[in-house]
């Protein structure tokens, strides 16, 4: 891989991405134009020249994989944990283990329903329960409004009754007391 070549790429990447967004700008004095680009490239180049000609930074660089693999925590566990402690860790879980592999047999045998086309329906027919849930609702107030029609008619009616029955009963008391008057004996 040329260093070099890449970083001359990158360079000219920068100055045309530069000069697009800031156009052509001048130093304090006025005279040479500013470019960060070629100031980053520089430095990035220098960096990676230093990077190269240091052995101690060749080293570290391939040291990088092995600390990473250090810091991810399933490599403690590896190291910390033997192969006979992990087999009584499972062990201790058996009875749990088998019941889940028995819900996922149950899982796996019911795949055929689970698939079928009543359970791939279900957004529809969602929708279509949604709609009726609102018709009943609707019903339910209909229903509502017409039981207190009813007992107000009830309500009404017995009054009439009330009304009806005491008046029934003083055209009785006046017709007994004329019956008496004329002394017919009233039929029983």
């Amino acid at each position: 891989m040329d260093v070099t070549s890449d970083t001359d790429n990158l360079e000219m990447r920068l100055q045309t991405l530069e000069s697009q967004i800031y156009g052509e700008r001048r130093n304090k004095s006025g005279k040479k134009p500013v470019k960060c680009a070629e100031s980053l490239a520089r430095i990035q180049a220098g960096l990676t020249n230093t990077a190269n000609k240091r052995e101690r930074v060749k080293i570290l660089h391939k040291k990088i994989e092995d600390l990473l693999k250090y810091l991810d925590p399933q490599f403690t566990d590896h190291i910390t944990v033997p192969d006979a402690m992990k087999l009584e860790f499972i062990l201790a879980e058996e009875d749990f283990l088998l019941s889940q592999a028995a819900l996922l047999e149950q899982v796996s045998n019911m795949q055929p329903l689970l698939d079928s086309n009543y359970i791939r329906d279900v957004p529809e027919h969602a929708t279509k329960l949604q709609r009726l849930s609102q018709i009943h609702i609707k019903e339910q107030d209909q229903t509502e409004a017409q039981s207190l029609e009813v007992k107000k008619l009830f309500e009404e009616y017995n009054k009439m009754m009330f009304l009806l029955s005491k008046q029934f009963t003083q055209w009785d008391e006046t017709l007994r007391k004329l019956e008496e008057t004329k002394g017919i004996r009233p039929v029983e």
